[in-house]
Order: C-alpha cells, then sequence, then structure tokens
C-alpha cells in the first residue's frame, strides 16, 4: 500500500478525544469538522515546561531521509512507554505537494492524519498568510495611487507579493502605477515570505501585530526606512491572521495528538514551525517532538541561531535522521544501484554523515544519530554506519517507524529520553552584535565549511544600507541550496574550502532576521519536468489519489 491508502486504514479518533490526551476541554478548542480543531493557545496559561526535542537530517536527495517519518514514529513511540508527548510540526506548502517534493505528512505507518486535508487547504493558513502579505503590497500601490504623501521611492519598494504554488513566471515582473513602471519586482512563495516568518516568529498576538507594523516596504527618495505601521495597516493585518495564528490539532495514525502551524521553508526561509505552537506544546506535555525543514546545515543552525535566540529555548537532545540510500548517493552511487549493498558507495558518502554531527556538536553534545532503516538495508551497512557514530561519540539507533509505526522506534525513544537527562550544553555560533560579515563567515565557514566569500556588487550595496539604517545586530538567515552544505547542489558528500558567492541581502525588519542568499538561490521556486500535479486526482468514489 502507498502512503495514501495506509492513512485510510487509520481509524481516527474524535479529535476532542485527542485534546483530552493534552489536558484540553472543548472550550479550548475550534472544531474543523471530526478531526481538525484549532487550539485557543491565549486562554491555556499554565506554567509547565516540558523537554524539546529537534529532529533534523542530513542532507537531502531524490529519495527521501524520513526526517517527518522519524518525528512521527517518535510520537508515537514515546506513548508507548507511556510518555506525556506531543508532536509540533510544520504546515505543507502547495507548492511542493504539486511539484516535486510532495507532501509533509510522514510516510508508510508513521503518519498525521487527515493527511488530504494537511497537505492541500488544511484550515486554510496559508492562504490567510498570503492574503495578509498580499493586502500590504496593494496598500503601498493604493497610497502611491492616492498622492504619496510618505514620498514612497518607487524604485525602492522592498516588498513582494507571495503565491503558494510554485511558479516560475513570477519571479521577476513589471507593473504599472500612477508615476511610472514599477521594476524589478516579483513574487516569494508563500513559504518564504517575511508574514509567513513573522506568523512562525510572534509569541503572541500583540507582537504578531507590532512585527507585522515593523516591516520594512520601502525608502522615501531622501532614503528614510518606511513601514507597513506607516500605512496604518497593523490592525487589518492581524485581524487577516487572528484565526490562523491559533495552532492546528490532529493525530497520528496511532491516535496520538500532533500540533502542526506554520511552513517557512529552510531553504530560503528559517524553516521552523511557529514559537506559538512550539511553546504550546511545551506547556501541554513532557516531551514535545519538533524538526526543521531539509538537511542540519539549514534547519537546525536556524533553529538555534534564529528561533531559540528569539523564542529563548534551546532543544533536550537532537536527532540526526540518516538512510543508507543517501548517503551512497552522496557517495556517488547511480540510481540504479541505490538499493542494492554497496559498501564502496557507503563509505565513499559517510562523510556528510560526518560533517552534520561535527556541526551540531557546534550547539551541542546532546546528539542521537537515527538510521531510518529500509527493506533493503543490509546488516553490514547498517554495522558501518553504527560504528562510524561510536567514532563519532554519538549515540545511535535504528527507526522501523515506516514499516512498523511506533513500536519501531521505541529504541530510539529510550535513547532519546536517555540523552534529554544529561545536564544540558547548549550554546549559539555567533552573536547578533557581531558585524554582519563576521556573522556570515562563521556560519559560511563553520557550517558549510568554505573557504572564501565574495559579495555581488548589489550585496555590497545592502551592507551599505543595513549599515546606515544601524539594523546591523539582527541574527542571519541564509538561503541556499538544501542539496549540500555548499552553495553548489552538485558539490556532495563533504566539500571544503570552496568560494560562496552571497548574490543578495535582505533586510526583514518585522521578522527580526536578515536574509543572506547564496548563489543560485530563488525565492519563488519551480515545477519539475514531471510534477506531482500530474498523478493528484478525484476520483468517483470521492476519494483523493496522487497524493504522497
Amino acid at each position: 500500500m502507498n502512503d495514501i491508502d495506509i492513512s485510510r486504514t487509520c481509524i481516527k479518533k474524535d479529535i476532542r478525544d485527542v485534546a483530552k490526551k493534552l489536558g484540553l476541554t472543548e472550550d479550548n478548542i475550534e472544531l474543523y469538522g471530526k478531526y481538525k480543531a484549532k487550539i485557543k493557545f491565549n486562554d491555556i496559561m499554565t506554567g509547565h515546561k516540558g523537554k524539546l526535542i529537534l529532529v533534523t537530517a542530513i542532507n537531502p536527495t531524490p529519495y527521501g531521509e524520513g526526517k517527518t517519518t522519524v518525528s512521527i514514529g517518535l510520537v508515537d513511540a514515546f506513548s508507548h512507554l507511556e510518555k506525556n508527548v506531543v508532536g509540533v510540526l510544520r504546515e505543507p506548502s502547495l507548492g511542493p505537494v504539486f511539484g516535486l517534493k510532495g507532501g509533509a505528512t510522514g510516510g508508510g505507518y508513521s503518519q498525521v492524519v487527515p493527511m488530504e486535508d494537511i497537505n492541500l487547504h488544511f484550515t486554510g493558513d496559508l492562504h490567510a498568510i498570503t492574503s495578509c502579505n498580499n493586502l500590504i503590497s496593494a496598500a503601498i500601490d493604493n497610497h502611491i495611487y492616492q498622492g504619496n504623501l510618505l514620498g514612497i521611492d518607487e524604485t525602492k519598494i522592498c516588498f513582494k507579493r507571495c503565491l503558494d504554488v510554485n511558479d516560475r513566471a513570477l519571479r521577476r515582473i513589471n507593473y504599472e502605477v500612477k508615476e511610472g513602471i514599477i521594476e524589478n519586482t516579483g513574487f516569494n512563495i508563500t513559504a518564504a515570505s517575511e508574514v509567513m516568518s513573522i506568523f512562525c516568529l510572534a509569541k503572541d498576538y500583540n507582537e504578531l501585530r507590532e512585527k507585522l507594523g515593523n516591516i520594512m516596504i520601502a525608502e522615501t527618495k531622501e532614503g528614510k526606512p518606511l513601514y507597513a505601521r506607516d500605512l496604518k495597516l497593523e490592525g487589518s493585518l492581524v485581524t487577516l491572521l487572528k484565526d490562523a495564528f491559533n495552532p492546528n490539532l490532529v493525530q497520528t495514525l496511532e491516535n496520538n495528538p500532533v500540533i502542526i502551524h506554520g511552513g517557512p521553508f529552510a531553504n530560503i526561509a528559517h524553516g521552523c514551525n511557529s514559537i506559538v505552537a512550539t511553546n504550546l506544546g511545551l506547556k501541554l506535555s513532557d516531551y514535545v517532538i519538533t524538526e526543521a525543514g531539509f538537511g542540519a546545515d539549514l534547519g537546525a543552525e536556524k533553529f538555534m541561531d534564529v528561533k531559540c535566540r528569539i523564542a529563548n529555548i534551546n532543544p533536550d537532545c537532537i536527532v540526526l535522521a540518516v538512510t543508507t540510500r543517501a548517503l551512497k548517493h552522496n557517495g556517488g552511487a547511480p540510481k540504479e544501484k541505490i538499493n542494492e549493498e554497496n559498501i564502496e558507495f557507503l563509505q565513499k558518502g559517510i562523510p556528510n554523515l560526518e560533517v552534520h554531527i561535527e556541526n551540531l556538536k557546534k550547539f551541542t553534545s546532546h546528539i542521537v544519530v537515527a538510521l531510518n532503516k529500509f527493506a533493503t538495508d543490509t546488516d553490514e551497512e547498517i554495522n558501518i554506519i553504527k560504528d562510524y557514530c561510536k567514532s563519532m561519540n554519538v549515540e545511535f539507533a535504528i527507526s522501523e517507524a515506516y514499516m512498523k509505526g511506533g513500536v519501531g522506534a521505541v529504541n530510539l525513544a529510550k535513547k532519546v529520553i536517555k540523552v534529554c537527562d544529561k545536564k544540558k550544553d547548549f550554546k549559539l555560533l555567533y552573536e547578533v552584535g557581531e558585524k554582519l560579515t563576521d556573522k556570515i563567515e562563521k556560519v559560511c565557514k563553520e557550517i558549510y565549511h568554505a573557504g572564501k566569500i565574495t559579495y555581488s556588487p548589489i550585496a555590497k550595496e545592502k551592507l551599505k544600507m543595513i549599515k546606515r539604517l544601524e539594523e546591523n545586530d539582527l541574527p542571519i538567515c541564509i538561503a541556499k541550496t538544501q542539496y549540500s552544505i555548499s552553495d553548489d547542489p552538485n558539490k556532495l558528500g563533504f566539500p571544503k574550502g570552496y568560494e560562496v558567492t552571497v548574490r543578495d541581502i535582505e533586510l526583514h525588519t518585522g521578522a527580526g532576521f536578515i536574509t543572506v542568499l547564496l548563489g543560485s538561490i530563488l525565492t519563488m521556486p519551480g515545477l519539475p519536468k514531471k510534477p506531482n500535479y500530474e498523478i493528484i486526482d478525484f476520483n468517483d468514489n470521492n476519494e483523493i489519489v496522487g497524493l504522497f
């Protein structure tokens, strides 16, 4: 059976019964049908604080590393061990669902349900974020049309529209306003928008309002920065997000609670679910299983240096997901041999595991490597990875959650609990007060292992602008390819000493970070040659087919 068929075998519980596992009453939730609900987080004022477990992975490959599958499997495994647990995950974007990557609800017997709803419109959060974002753009244009009292310089508008679809035609657009043509603007995908990041980094409604108002939208001809609050937008913006800002409650195939909320990409945004959802999980349970997008060089670094810094939290344990197939891919194995035992390719690719372990140790020693096991894995391959982890002085465990559900991840859960009980040794990579170029250099050299950083003329101008506006003291969010620790997707394994190019820099005063774009990374993805939309359909039995 494929993932969607397996999900339909699940006997789902009424979401009110799932909510009871977290101590929530019907007064604490708003129902979206029988199996989805929003949690009214403002009503929950408990002081309980659970342990936080981050699941990340080595660099993604075409074969999938199973980060979300491991996360969900851990939720069910903790429940088997009679632990009070909740999963806290990101919402899928329609871009990957209809593009190449597919959905984000796990796989096999380690899934969240209802998977069709979650992977499509869910409770409408991403649509609300899209509308909120585009109201800002409409207000900018309207202000110019109605006389431009603020003196907006049309050539220095720095806020883009967004859409939750991969559409390369919208990357660059020109459009007409009263005083002429605005050039060189375009759309981001919703998951890369500043509003999405604000949605995920605000701690409450008051901070949400403040951050939305702090979005820098443009400059005047005199170089004065202008913000969304100058257009008197904050009230309307927070109103559009009023319902969406409440986290969503669903369940695993084994009827355990999962909170899903917010969905920034990790290659072009900060890659973590909302702070509200994470804090809510920490209040309601003893253990929170969360994840960060793509590989540890992107999602995990941003989880620590952006989310943990802003939310004043830190992980008790980091789980690093890995597969034999991914390591063989990093070792140069051709597609037709990826499921065959091949020790040579595995050993050539294992440095990609090494670099992620080495990088994570810069933040904490509380690391467990989770081998997401497939039926084609051999004992010799598994033992090589196990012995390698021992040589790196990190815990190792096998997860068979994909094939067996929660029971297949019990041994992994036991290792994670053991690590969680150790004394914390967490630290950040840099201080926000450091010079911006120094922060960029630290991430590029210590996490990406680059040898030299060069700046394009546009990036150099942006550095001057940020210095002029005195906005240096913010964390950085580096946008780059997810397929390599470098800015080149073809550099697999553990590349070192190469040159990276900072193409552009974007100041996000609302979200509270500076985005640094490396190489050819784009904030509006395109669709692949064989997109998923070719196989998704709705049949005569009122069933959606083709989702995965």
